[in-house]
Order: structure tokens, then C-alpha cells, then sequence
């Protein structure tokens, strides 16, 4: 997923830390549901705390946590992945990114888009209130995702799922 930056920049989406922060965040804790080791979590902990610093990096991982935990609990279909540090986004990575980028920008048409994708119905308190409280944890630290424009997420939403990425 690419978009075009002000003054006519063209880097990927994965360059900017608040991406960076939320696509490589879900990546580790996803795979530490999916390894059952806590190996993942700590390398999270480990980056989270380097770009936010030990205090700020411990809040944004215990928001991460509680919304990776709501999305596997509510999600409709498998929460996939790209592997750790790849530059592009699958399908669930978009909705998920869009989703925290939706309540940081006041988007309720994109934030009810990437809910019914990934949990089938455009509320879902839990979802909501755990991507919310994220969200709202990144902005307070300055970690401002850029706005996804609701059409890029009729996009991946439409699209026929794929095989497994991961």
C-alpha cells in the first residue's frame, strides 16, 4: 500500500514510524498468538521501547495488546500477516492500519469500513473501543498515522481473499 506524500515525496507506507509502529506492533503480536512463545512480544517490547522510550513504549504495547486480543476474539476471517519487516500489507495489516489511522482522524465512514472487514459488522464495541484507546495512545505520543481515504478501503475490502501469507 503506497500513497503519495505532501511537496510530491514518494516513500513507502512503511517508512513513516507511526506505520511503522502499528503494521510491525500487529506483526509480533499476531505471531506470538500464532507460536505460542513470547519471543515476538518481547522483540515488539524491544521496538516500541526504543522509538517511544521505556515508559511511553509500555502504554502503546498494552493498547496494541488489548486490540490484537479484541480483533482475534471478533475478527470474521484469519487475521493474516506479511512476514516481520516486509514492506508490503495484506489485506488484514490494511484494515487494521486504516482502522487505527480512522479514529485518529475522526473517519467514522473508514472506521466502519475496516470494522465490517475485519469483523463483519460496521460496530463492534470491543474492536472499536480497543483500536480507539490505541489510537488515541499514539496521537498523545505524536505517532500520527496519515489518513487512508475510505475508497482505498472499499478496494481491499471488495477484493477476493487470497491464500495464506503467512
Amino acid at each position: 500500500m503506497k500513497f503519495k506524500l505532501p511537496c510530491g515525496n514518494r516513500e513507502s507506507y512503511l517508512d513513516r514510524t507511526p506505520e511503522r509502529l502499528v503494521v510491525e506492533g500487529y506483526r509480533h503480536w499476531i505471531a506470538g498468538y500464532e507460536t505460542g512463545s513470547i519471543e515476538p512480544w518481547e522483540l515488539a517490547w524491544s521496538y516500541y521501547s526504543r522509538e517511544l522510550g521505556a515508559v511511553e513504549g509500555r502504554r502503546a504495547i498494552a493498547d496494541l495488546s488489548c486490540f490484537v486480543r479484541s480483533l482475534r476474539v471478533c475478527a470474521n476471517c484469519p487475521l493474516r500477516t506479511f512476514p516481520l519487516g516486509a514492506k508490503r500489507l495484506c489485506r488484514e495489516e490494511c484494515l487494521a492500519a486504516a482502522l487505527i489511522s480512522a479514529c485518529q482522524h475522526g473517519d467514522r465512514i473508514t472506521r466502519g469500513t475496516c470494522l465490517t472487514g475485519l469483523s463483519g459488522c460496521a460496530f463492534n464495541a470491543e474492536v472499536e473501543d480497543s483500536a480507539r484507546r490505541y489510537a488515541a495512545t499514539l496521537d498523545r505520543l505524536g505517532q500520527i498515522l496519515m489518513p487512508v481515504p475510505v475508497h482505498v478501503i472499499d478496494d481491499i475490502v471488495g477484493r477476493p481473499e487470497r491464500a495464506q501469507y503467512h
